[in-house]
């Protein structure tokens, strides 16, 4: 298995923000369905060196955030070495997914081509702002003038479909 079909293999749920008090615990910024989600499971595996992390506890900070625990810090100066630090779980650990749901990572280095065909690039993001998920498509081959990516929204009307090795995309929706 190659190092990218290990990133797609993991999601990724939460980022350590900073410490909390002076005992060891972390503050998380979530990236998925809240704090009953990320309390569902008892490690987490590190992105960036795949260490793994066992939960202790965790609590809502009543901010959209949370506060948790890890046996592996036990004090303050251990948590700000945290920092920055993103927690994962393995794909086969998360629930199985409904018809037309997708994690991010699952996404990300798919073709992107039109409802014609027409080779478009490479999917190298998913982003949310807030109404949906958004695909960056990196242009293959980029252009000499202009953007080099653009981005689609991941909606019914603009991703057709989508399967393990390409993103359909509305010819409407191409950005030439």
């Amino acid at each position: 298995m190659t190092d990218k079909d290990d990133a797609r293999r993991t999601v990724e749920l939460a980022a350590i923000s900073g410490a909390h008090g002076i005992s060891g615990e972390v503050r998380l910024k979530l990236f998925g369905e809240g704090v009953e989600a990320l309390s569902a499971h008892k490690s987490f595996i590190v992105r960036d060196t795949g260490a793994v992390l066992t939960l202790k506890k965790v609590r809502s900070d009543n901010k959209g955030g949370a506060v948790a625990r890890f046996a592996e810090c036990s004090t303050r100066n251990d948590a700000e070495k945290m920092r920055g630090t993103v927690i994962t779980v393995s794909q086969d650990a998360l629930p199985a997914l409904e018809d037309g749901e997708y994690y991010h990572a699952d996404l990300i280095g798919l073709a992107a081509v039109t409802d014609a065909g027409d080779a478009l690039g490479e999917v190298i993001a998913v982003e949310n702002f807030g109404a949906t998920d958004i695909v960056e498509i990196r242009k293959e081959p980029p252009p000499a003038k202009g953007t080099k990516t653009f981005m689609v929204p991941m909606t019914r009307d603009a991703v057709l479909e989508w399967d393990d090795t390409k993103l359909v995309i509305n010819a409407d929706f191409a950005n030439d």
